[in-house]
């Protein structure tokens, strides 16, 4: 994303599962953010407007009525079709096994040099990696 300060990285986890589900579906309601993953519509709807606020996310074509769906926003003159390789997944991990994973992460992303853009194909990626214990009733694999 450019243009976008530092201050404004989606750290909230609802901001974060969001994100995933907006990447996931392409466009989404706060109804269905709500449904889909057990958060109340007011809240998914402050976070929705917030990340809209931050540049990461705008206003989709309506649909019906007062329906206002949102899509992720992104600024690549080069394609029309962001290449997203975003996934989620929830774990059952004990602490330790939690800490073994946040390490391995950081890792692998050790491997890959920083590096200006002096390789045609190479360019900027931004690498986001949330562990937090997901709410009770999320009980997807």
């Amino acid at each position: 994303m450019e243009n976008r300060p530092e201050s404004t990285l989606p750290d909230h986890p609802v901001r974060v599962a969001l994100l995933d589900l907006l990447a996931e579906l392409g466009t989404v309601t706060a109804n269905e953010a709500s449904r889909r993953l057990g958060y109340s519509s007011g809240l998914c709807s402050f976070h929705l407007r917030q990340l809209a606020r931050a540049g990461l996310i705008e206003e989709a074509p309506r649909g019906r009525g007062r329906i206002k769906p949102w899509r992720l926003r992104w600024d690549s003159a080069e394609s029309a079709e962001p290449e997203d390789q975003s996934f989620s997944a929830i774990l059952h991990l004990t602490p330790r096994e939690l800490a073994e994973l946040t390490a391995s992460v950081r890792e692998l992303i050790k491997r890959f040099p920083e590096r200006a853009s002096e390789d045609a194909e190479s360019r900027p990626v931004e690498v986001n990696f949330s562990a937090f214990p997901a709410p009770a009733n999320h009980a997807r694999q």
